[in-house]
């Protein structure tokens, strides 16, 4: 076990509750890397929620849709365009109730509206190709990488209370708007088809796998008569965007078979309901973030085993459902939830293979990386930046013995850099010490964020890293003031 010269790391440590002084070695093999991310891991969402979705007596989503978003705000344009190739997936809970005004005989172009008996408690909506030039027009010039959900209930009929929808899938609207995107010369990196629709996962509406898995396979014929016509590269097919079902997802791809779906997606929420009065303590919990890790193993685990071809990606992950945790997911105490949750969950998943991390959301919900209305970017806005800025595509194995409440996690850097240690206290100073050889050694007594870079040789690669953490907690009340700084999040660059 060693560091290899030639390997540049960048490893990430979180901590993840109050404890006191408490000495924690982590050890990183550089030898050979365990997984491999997408070079654009990191992402985010914009949903197709209106003003008029509201949750336990709040309406936090505002302007922020697909529709109404205001793609003029030189704050949401510049929050994106800082990534330099920020992933972002178009779609949400109700991409299958839309339509597309495109074709010989365009649908009526209606907006969503709150009804009873809809899905999500809302009507049919649509989307104007006008609409359509105007996102792909912003996305370019920010330089996104896009996904877009199709919706995949065209053509079933509900066949049962619990919300069971038979029937084939018809793809006559999808194919127009499919040759209109690529007419155009616009640039889908990877179509996604349906949203949540998993058996018994689904949520509002369900379709058998083995449906699923046939209306796939028409998909890919016709992405590919259409790219191949307008001598395109062909985009990836995503599917199912649903929380994770084993039987209901091997017989998806049993039924689709080989080099149909190029990445299965799975969406995560493990915090609860938003309105859940325990979500503050879970987040707090390090036995309760963990458990998750089960399902990303399984669920890498029934790729391997029955679509060996596809890759693992988390298309939609929130936290909390029902657009987030109010005064929770938005706010101070959101530094603790996503170097516990976000945070550890883009190391978790990129660990156990996972390609692609979709945020739910980039701005919308009480979960938003932007601040709804004033497109602010929220504190784990920055969390995001560095990650992508920072972690590599190559993950490497990360041993760490000692305690639970630190999450450590190695990867290669993007970039060639000296050691570059980054720390930034929860509320009171944290004191750091990296022992990296039996002669040298640096302290950083750290509280003001301060960003120290120092230089090593090549001969001097540590074997380890062993961190000391004093750590305090804050005073009564301090946990729901909204604060842009990275706190409890160490990031060293070699």
């Amino acid at each position: 076990m060693g560091f290899s010269a030639s390997f540049l790391y960048a490893l990430f440590c979180s901590v993840i509750s109050s404890i006191l002084a408490e000495h924690v070695t982590v050890t990183v093999n550089a030898a050979t890397a365990v997984a491999e991310t997408d070079s654009n891991f990191v992402c985010a969402t914009i949903d197709w929620w209106p003003k008029e979705k509201c949750n336990y007596g709040m309406c936090p989503w505002h302007e922020s849709s697909l529709i109404s978003l205001d793609l003029s705000n030189p704050i949401l344009h510049n929050a994106i365009k800082a990534f330099k190739s920020l992933r972002i997936r178009l779609g949400g809970s109700l991409q299958d109730q839309v339509v597309y005004q495109v074709g010989k005989n365009p649908p009526k172009c209606r907006s969503f509206k709150k009804i009873k008996k809809g899905l999500f408690g809302f009507s049919q909506g649509c989307l104007t190709m006008r609409r359509w030039d105007e996102l792909n027009h912003f996305f370019s010039k920010t330089g996104s990488v896009l996904t877009f959900g199709l919706n995949a209930l065209t053509g079933r009929k509900r066949a049962t209370r619990r919300g069971l929808y038979v029937g084939n899938w018809d793809p006559t609207n999808a194919h127009d708007f499919i040759e209109y995107t690529v007419s155009k010369g616009d640039n889908i990196e990877s179509w996604e088809f349906g949203n949540e629709l998993t058996g018994d996962t689904g949520v509002a509406a369900r379709v058998n796998a083995w449906q699923y898995g046939k209306d796939l396979i028409k998909l890919k014929e016709i992405i590919s008569k259409i790219y191949h016509k307008y001598d395109k590269k062909q985009p990836k097919l995503l599917a199912p965007g649903g929380f994770y079902e084993p039987r209901w997802f091997a017989d998806m791809l049993r039924t689709s078979g080989p080099n149909v779906v190029d990445a299965v997606t799975q969406h995560i929420y493990n915090l609860g309901a938003g309105v859940d009065r325990k979500l503050i303590y879970k987040i707090q919990n390090p036995h309760y973030l963990s458990r998750i890790a089960s399902t990303y193993r399984h669920f890498s685990a029934t790729i391997r085993n029955f679509g060996p071809w596809s890759a693992a990606w988390v298309s939609e992950s929130g936290g909390a459902y029902n657009s987030g945790g109010k005064e929770v997911s938005n706010t101070f105490v959101n530094m603790l939830y996503w170097s516990k949750r976000y945070l550890d969950q883009l190391g978790m998943a990129s660990t156990f293979g996972h390609k692609v991390f979709c945020r739910q959301s980039l701005i919308g919900g009480n979960y938003g990386l932007l601040n709804t209305t004033t497109f602010v970017p929220n504190p784990d806005y920055y969390s995001a930046l560095l990650w992508h800025k920072l972690m590599g595509p190559r993950v490497l194995k990360t041993i760490q013995n000692g305690s639970q409440f630190l999450r450590a996690y190695a990867h290669c850097s993007k970039k060639k850099a000296r050691l570059a240690i980054q720390s930034i206290p929860y509320v009171l100073p944290i004191e750091f010490m990296f022992n990296h050889s039996s002669t040298h050694h640096f302290i950083l007594n750290n509280s003001q964020g301060l960003l120290s870079c120092l230089s090593i040789s090549q001969e001097k690669l540590p074997l380890k890293f062993q961190l000391p953490v004093n750590y305090q907690r804050g005073k009564e009340g301090q946990g729901k003031n909204t604060i842009s700084l990275l706190k409890d999040a160490i990031y060293v660059v070699m």
